[in-house]
């Protein structure tokens, strides 16, 4: 079972993606802010971390900074999940390590394509 990191500081997003991620049978673990993010990742060791860019105090382009520069973190994809859709933004995501994007609001559909591309076997194998 591949195991999710969701951080936002929004309850409702981390609760919509909690539902939709654990019917599909991941497990999930939850962060709401950008510090917790970190120190999540480098515990549980995600397959995947979807990460709110804006984020009170320490925002999410720190914590993907953080996570692709960390020994334990750098090869866990991220993407960024985000109200921030202009191409200057993800470029700078892309710039910074950020694995794929997803505006919200977003298609549940769409934001299950993507998991299921960072959690498949083989993405697994070559990272």
């Amino acid at each position: 079972m591949s195991k999710i990191l969701v951080a936002d500081d929004d309850e409702n997003v981390r609760e919509l993606c909690r539902l939709v991620l654990t019917t599909e049978g991941f497990q999930v673990v939850e962060a709401a802010d950008a510090r917790g993010c970190v120190a999540l990742a480098e515990t549980e060791q995600p397959d995947l971390v979807l990460l709110d860019w804006m984020m009170p105090g320490k925002d999410g382009m720190d914590a993907l900074r953080e996570l692709k520069a960390g020994d334990l973190t750098r090869k866990i994809p991220v993407v960024m999940l985000t109200a921030l859709d202009g191409l200057s933004q993800i470029t700078v995501a892309t710039y910074n390590g950020a694995d794929g994007y997803v505006t919200k609001p977003f298609e549940v559909e769409d934001l299950l394509t993507l998991v299921r591309r960072f959690t498949q076997p083989a993405h697994s194998a070559a990272g």
